[in-house]
């Protein structure tokens, strides 16, 4: 399954409605990362693609240091105004492969659904650089579930009937499949074989139009033509009609942690390859 980079230009597109419908993450992920990562009170964090500040101001709010990289401008804007009232946060719009940053100056390195866009041969080794012996890294992405309900299995329905030739993004990968490619970044680009996969599981109760807003952010989509959308959104609304207007959509999130000992993956090149 390959990866269009090219891609994540798109999201400041939709930047109004990824603020709007994302959804967030567990409180206890936050939690497991800054105690397992042994991050003190005046710790520094750089965060790569914050986006509208979703994750960002679970970590700002606790007072830590946070240096939020956001390739889009507007999206970039969101995550400062989310943060405004937490002056140790700041949050620069920029490529994360073009920014300077000052090296072996950060104790933690998180990215929310974001580092994948960036190529792993340049991503992981900046990392690495960025990051005071011993620090942390901690990677998470929203992983798609399948609840196999009446309702989701309807969606599948509207999915085949309107957009064919589209899959339906809650479909798109597996937990297994991730874990491989990030152990895998990880050994390859670090040095790091020591990764800990946890995966953190809650619902929300949404409806049609989150639901449809929600669609609308997947970069996978983005080249659906208006017809076929409209016909999409249409046969959504029907789904959500049968079953009162609300459902019950499950969501996971996996992070992907490893600590840095002293020298451990400095072997690896600045923005080399494998």
């Amino acid at each position: 399954m390959g990866i269009d980079r090219s891609r994540r230009v798109t999201f400041e597109e939709a930047a109004d409605l990824y603020n709007e419908s994302r959804p967030g993450y567990p409180e206890e992920l936050v939690e497991d990362v800054i105690r397992l990562s042994g991050l003190a009170a005046d710790g520094r964090i750089l965060e790569i693609g914050c986006g509208p500040g979703n994750a960002t101001l679970l970590f700002a709010r606790r007072g830590y240091h946070l240096l939020g990289i956001e390739l889009g401008e507007k999206l970039a804007q969101y995550a400062r105004q989310r943060c405004a009232a937490f002056p140790h946060t700041v949050i620069v719009t920029s490529a994360f492969e073009e920014y300077e940053l000052p090296p072996h100056s950060f104790d933690l390195a998180i990215s929310a659904d974001a580092f994948h866009w960036i190529l792993p041969e340049i991503g992981y080794p900046k990392l690495m650089n960025a990051l005071k012996p011993g620090g942390a890294m901690a990677l998470f992405w929203h992983v798609p579930l399948d609840p196999q309900t009446e309702w989701s299995r309807a969606i599948d329905d509207v999915f085949r009937q309107y957009a064919p030739q589209f899959e339906n993004p809650h479909h798109s990968f597996s937990l297994a499949w991730l874990e491989e490619i990030i152990r895998g970044n990880f050994r390859d680009y670090c040095g790091l074989e020591a990764v800990t996969v946890k995966p953190y599981n809650w619902s929300e109760v949404v409806d049609a139009e989150t639901y449809i807003k929600l669609l609308r952010t997947y970069s996978s989509l983005r080249d659906m033509d208006a017809e076929t959308r409209d016909a999409l959104h249409a046969g959504v609304r029907d789904v959500f009609q049968q079953f009162d207007g609300r459902v019950d959509k499950p969501y996971q999130v996996a992070l992907f942690r490893a600590n840095v000992d002293a020298g451990a993956g400095r072997h690896c090149p600045l923005g080399r390859a494998k």
